[in-house]
């Protein structure tokens, strides 16, 4: 196999990554098929990349035919059947569970083409937790974007038994959807751009949990002195508080550490509410207007 062969993409998973992955694969040419568990995500699914579509527009990424045109590449499927049955390149985005990204690639390692290359867009895990259980660790790796809207940098992280072949396919597949790879020589949890947020999140909840300042004053503290346009908690916001809470709570289990324990204890209510950030319209801010984009945010 080769880079030509790839036509038919399967993103598993319809959530914020899963719909972004999509519809820049769509974008560039690709034909994207999108399999859940249920019509209903599917269908808001359909309706966010819509949205997304607009946003490539009015950044000057697409025209307006050129998205119309994207949109029409893309469709969606409960049957996994009908979803691995012409697939070249699978792109996974399930919640953080290694037992649970297992099972879904055992499954479709019996319904996709033998060629087909996996990857997972894991945040935290690494594809050894669950490289056998793809049936092919051969051809998986994992292959983690960020968010498609502000950034094009992407991780590529092989485990041992990834061949040499599939890692560079990855990342001219990569390439061809006007993305920069960041080549990983082994595994580690995070990549490289996360494992340095993920200490910055640590800090952050560690700092809120413990009452040490509000959300917004640790927020406006790392703005203010890095001049950035966002704080920890407003990222956490956009990446989704579920997901942010999963694999903090994953550590906090692991490393049966005391403050990830808090942290994640701290994280849980808005989890618990629905209130996970720019996807619900609430997280620690409100959205589409949240208070850290407003004139004066860190002056207050």
């Amino acid at each position: 196999m080769n880079i030509d062969d790839i036509k038919t993409v399967l993103i598993i998973g319809s959530g914020n990554m899963g719909q972004q992955i999509g519809f820049q694969c769509a974008a560039c040419g690709y034909d994207v098929v999108m399999y859940d568990v249920g019509s209903d995500v599917l269908n808001k699914a359909i309706d966010r990349m819509a949205k997304l579509a607009k946003t490539y527009i009015e950044a000057g990424r697409l025209s307006p035919e050129q998205a119309e045109a994207s949109l029409k590449r893309i469709r969606t499927t409960t049957d996994a059947a009908d979803a691995g049955g012409n697939a070249d390149f699978v792109s996974e985005s399930v919640p953080e569970d290694p037992k649970l990204k297992g099972e879904v690639f055992a499954k479709f390692n019996e319904l996709c083409p033998p060629h087909a290359i996996f990857t997972t867009n894991t945040s935290s895990l690494i594809p050894s937790m669950f490289a056998e259980s793809t049936g092919r660790p051969d051809r998986f790796a994992a292959f983690h974007f960020h968010d498609t809207r502000v950034t094009n940098i992407v991780d590529i992280m092989p485990h041992p038994k990834t061949s040499p072949e599939t890692v560079e396919i990855i990342k001219a597949f990569a390439e061809r959807i006007g993305q920069i790879p960041i080549m990983l020589h082994k595994e580690n949890f995070g990549y490289v751009f996360n494992a340095m947020l993920m200490d910055l999140f640590k800090a952050a909840q560690s700092l809120a949990a413990n009452n040490v300042a509000s959300v917004e004053d640790i927020d406006r503290a790392w703005m203010g002195v890095m001049h950035t346009l966002v704080g920890p908690f407003g990222i956490m916001d956009s990446i989704g508080l579920d997901t942010v809470w999963k694999v903090t709570d994953y550590w906090a289990k692991i490393l049966k550490d005391p403050q990830q324990i808090a942290n994640a204890a701290f994280m849980k209510p808005y989890v618990d509410r629905g209130d996970l950030g720019v996807k619900s319209g609430r997280g620690f801010y409100t959205y589409p207007d949240p208070a850290y984009t407003k004139p004066g945010f860190i002056e207050k």
